[in-house]
């Protein structure tokens, strides 16, 4: 497993870059360091170099999706590596069960539910 970082690192994988800044300012706001990558492929690489607290991470994505990423993480990582979906599809809480996720944040979300979510996956490790 490659070095940790801090347990307060976030980690955000959304190639929607306002979104992105959102998540990023409200949890920097809090204390939190974040990192932010556009695509799965990234996150898998941003991961292999040190792993986050907590992993924030979108669905649809170009180079590689989040289902796919997610796969990934959980076949390298197992479940030590909090997984938070971020997604606007239907039936949002299938898509945790499917990806085998941690929590789900239904797009639209407010920055209290992403902070809680934040909080309580971050505080299990």
């Amino acid at each position: 497993m490659p070095p940790s970082s801090s347990d307060r690192d976030v980690l955000i994988v959304d190639d929607d870059v306002d979104m992105s800044d959102v998540v990023k300012s409200a949890l920097e706001a809090e204390g939190y360091a974040c990192r932010t990558v556009g695509n799965g492929r990234e996150a898998l690489a941003e991961v292999a170099r040190a792993t986050p607290g907590v992993v924030l991470l979108d669905m649809l994505m170009p180079v590689m999706n989040g289902r796919e990423c997610a796969r990934e993480l959980r076949r390298t990582y197992g479940r030590n590596l909090p997984i938070i979906v971020m997604t606007a599809a239907e039936h949002a809480d299938a898509r945790r069960l499917e990806l085998e996720a941690d929590a789900v944040l239904a797009k639209p979300f407010d920055l209290q539910q992403l902070l809680h979510a934040v909080r309580a996956h971050l505080s299990r490790r």
